[in-house]
């Protein structure tokens, strides 16, 4: 049977949106999924034996760390619209700070995780400009956490989101709070002494 004008038309058109519609990213593929992927192998590595101690996580996965994460929007966004009042000297100072305090948290935060597992879903999931990669961290003791990663446009980790609605970075916005009452000064010194803090504490036995 001979195809009309019309007929024609629809089957030129149905065809176009075929080929126009976007290929479903595969799985393996997730760009936002990748550095987890990356992150969580480095803290299996420094876990393998055990736990150990801060230093030795951090020499194990200090550089991931600081690569999958965003820390300098991290950290304008836990300072808050004090950030645009601070001189440029001074928001670099409180970048790199906050760099070495976010990095020391998580890898002393680590030794809770030890002799349990990670798992990653494959598929990331869209949530406005940015995308939430879900995973689950569970203990020795077989007690699990949902933790998300937000993962912006770049594929940086901006925010991590405990159980579904517990923001990192609000959390942190609040925690440098008073702080931030003496100004640049007073929130460098206070992540600062947090950090010193950290490292200079000793392995419990647990560890």
């Amino acid at each position: 049977m001979r195809l009309n004008r019309r007929s024609l038309l629809a089957a030129a058109v149905a065809m176009l949106a075929l080929t126009a519609t976007p290929h479903p990213v595969r799985a393996a593929d997730d760009p936002a999924v990748a550095p987890i992927r990356r992150l969580y192998a480095k803290f299996e590595e420094a876990l393998k034996n055990g736990a150990g101690d801060l230093k030795s996580r951090l020499a194990i996965v200090g550089e991931t760390l600081a690569e999958t994460f965003d820390t300098p929007a991290m950290v304008r966004t836990a300072v808050g619209p004090k950030w645009k009042t601070f001189k440029p000297e001074q928001q670099d100072a409180l970048t790199e700070t906050f760099g070495k305090y976010f990095v020391t948290l998580y890898a002393n935060r680590l030794s809770q995780a030890a002799g349990g597992k990670f798992q990653i879903e494959p598929k990331s999931e869209e949530r406005g400009p940015n995308r939430v990669v879900s995973t689950r961290v569970s203990n020795k003791d077989g007690d699990d956490s949902e933790v998300d990663y937000v993962v912006n446009a770049g594929n940086k980790v901006q925010d991590v989101l405990l159980n579904g609605n517990v923001s990192e970075v609000a959390s942190m916005r609040a925690s440098f709070a008073d702080p931030l009452k003496g100004g640049a000064d007073g929130l460098l010194k206070f992540m600062r002494e947090r950090t010193d803090g950290m490292l200079a504490a000793k392995v419990s036995p647990r560890e």
